[in-house]
């Protein structure tokens, strides 16, 4: 069959059967999996899920209410893409990439169904700065020149991973859209600043490689306690109220990431506007810049069409492994994947699948590996190294840890950081348990923070990481007999662990100044606590009554150290120690 008589095969239209919600059923359908259809009058964008014989099972990404049978279905013939290129960046978009303030600016605040707008500006101009000169040999992946996206990125202008590359035969400096050609090359490929991809493939790199570096969060208990590589995988799991969004928040606006792709997958609205509000005003702790400057948002909250957030999650990951492929470090945060496998759960019960546990299709833990599995520290094709850091929230129904989306995605991640509704009750924020949570990547990150903080940062750790212990198993005996019944070096772990959980691992998301921790101060707390720790056992085993040691003025400031400004933390630790140290030695 020539091409031409393809394409018309494929675009021939089908008929509508049945409408099931966000599933419609269409005959005489000319498709293959996942292509994009058309559906009805109105030409609502969908998705081939299920062909069985002349029957093919569309799910609709936007709302299907007075479609009928008989309406028209037209194919596209090609699977669900996004756009790529300058202007991604600053720009929030819907589960399927349409950006939402192109489309309020075309019909208001109340979007029609059936309109659509390309991912990215084909009409904006872009300078752009050749990086190869005509002669130079190009492959897939290369970087043929740049544009200065915004304040703080610059976009790398790439070869697409399908080209078959060749010899520059024309560039030039200058004003071009995205769809214009700015390099071509000898082979009689054209290379413009736009790139199309589907989802749901995996762009191409040559090696995952194990990460080394962590990725630094300015939160106390992450960086300190249970860090996150760059390219590694997190989930924070958590019962309502618990923070979950708050903490993503905070990774979103702080992680020492490039770029950020905040994809906020079937959360309440009224959570997505926050974030919509906030991230315009907010300045970049790196740069000083807005932080939107480094910053995509994917929204689709829990009153858009169900099927798009099927589709949201792949698109923020494509975006994401768009702009590893130029070298950057890029920060996904889902939130939150339960949604997401809602979403799953209620199409493929739909299609009548037969359900795994709990009504979840029984594919759901190969759905959320692959998504994972998308993360990594990768050498790129273009020889360059750029990673994908991945933190999905888990919202298990009742604070159930038990439940199928939570522990497939335990099997999958290597970082866990539990949330926990007593903590969050009692007004520990963030509320993350440190009995539950845990790391795997401490062992290979210890010595960039031994190299680049302090070289007994493991040590000091594992001391911290002994005494909350320790602490939990007294707090048992404590429950039953109260803590004077506890021997006196037994009541002197419990002050210090009170100062451990206060002073250290407590942290204000709403404080200027505490709502970021560089690791270095992160340390110079734990030193503080710990240099109290030593020498209050040192006067305990002088003879000095446990009440008079926990009485020493100068010890309660050590929760004033998270709030002295960054500059002037290492200062104030040293006159603390010295204070208390001095205050302590008077007592024997």
């Amino acid at each position: 069959m020539s091409q031409a008589t393809q394409e018309q095969t494929v675009s021939d239209d089908g008929v509508i059967e049945s409408v099931s919600g966000p599933v419609v059923t269409a005959t005489d359908l000319d498709a293959r999996m996942n292509d994009v259809v058309y559906v009805g009058e109105e030409g609502l964008m969908g998705e081939v899920i299920e062909i069985e014989g002349n029957i093919t099972t569309i799910q609709v990404y936007e709302e299907t209410s007075a479609v009928s049978p008989g309406e028209p279905v037209t194919n596209t013939g090609e699977p669900l893409t996004v756009d790529l290129g300058p202007g991604m960046l600053d720009t929030i978009y819907d589960g399927v990439q349409r950006p939402l303030d192109v489309l309020e600016d075309q019909m208001g605040a109340f979007l029609d169904r059936g309109v659509d707008a390309p991912g990215i500006d084909l009409e904006k101009t872009w300078e752009f700065t050749p990086s190869v000169e005509v002669g130079d040999e190009v492959g897939p992946g290369d970087v043929v020149g740049t544009v200065d996206e915004t304040i703080s990125i610059e976009h790398k202008v790439l070869v697409p991973p399908d080209f078959e590359g060749g010899e520059v035969e024309s560039i030039e400096a200058g004003s071009f859209t995205v769809t214009e050609a700015v390099t071509t090359l000898d082979s009689g490929e054209e290379v413009t600043m736009h790139q199309e991809w589907p989802v749901r493939e995996a762009r191409p790199t040559v090696e995952k490689q194990t990460p080394t570096t962590p990725l630094v969060s300015g939160q106390r208990i992450l960086d300190g306690l249970f860090p996150l590589a760059k390219g590694g995988t997190a989930a924070i799991p958590g019962p309502f109220g618990s923070g979950k969004t708050v903490t993503q928040q905070s990774l979103a606006k702080f992680a020492d990431a490039d770029i950020v792709v905040y994809v906020g997958c079937g959360e309440r609205g009224n959570e997505m506007t926050e974030v919509i509000d906030d991230f315009p005003e907010l300045p970049d702790p790196q740069t000083g810049n807005p932080l939107m400057a480094r910053t995509c948002l994917i929204a689709n909250t829990s009153n858009m069409p169900v099927a798009a957030r099927e589709s949201c999650v792949y698109t923020g990951i494509t975006i994401a492994e768009y702009y590893r492929d130029m070298g950057y470090d890029v920060a996904l945060m889902a939130d939150s994947t339960s949604r997401w496998a809602e979403a799953m759960r209620e199409i493929s019960s739909r299609l009548e699948e037969m359900p795994g546990e709990e009504g979840y299709p029984a594919y759901l833990a190969a759905r959320l590996s692959a998504f994972y599995e998308r993360a990594g520290y990768f050498e790129n094709v273009n020889g360059s190294e750029g990673s994908i850091s991945v933190i999905g929230a888990v919202s298990p129904p009742g604070g159930d840890f038990s439940e199928p989306v939570t522990q497939n995605t335990l099997r999958i991640v290597k970082t866990f950081w539990a949330l926990d509704a007593d903590l969050a009750e009692r007004r520990h924020f963030p509320a993350i348990n440190w009995d539950e949570s845990y790391s795997l990547y401490r062992s290979q990150l210890d010595p960039w923070f031994e190299n680049e903080i302090a070289d007994d940062w493991s040590e000091t750790r594992q001391w911290a990481i002994n005494t909350l212990d320790e602490e939990s198993e007294l707090q048992e005996i404590v429950q039953l007999v109260g803590k004077d019944a506890l021997p006196e070096d037994q009541q002197l772990t419990l002050e210090v662990a009170r100062y451990l959980r206060e002073a250290w691992l407590q942290q204000n998301a709403f404080h200027d100044v505490d709502r970021y921790c560089p690791p270095e101060k992160t340390y110079q707390i734990l030193t503080a606590i710990k240099a109290f720790n030593d020498e209050a056992f040192e006067a305990l085993d002088a003879g000095v009554p446990v009440d008079e040691i926990t009485s020493v003025d100068a010890v309660p400031r050590l929760n004033r150290i998270a709030t002295t400004p960054d500059e002037e933390a290492a200062e104030f630790v040293s006159d603390l120690t010295d204070e208390i140290t001095s205050q302590l030695r008077e007592k024997y």
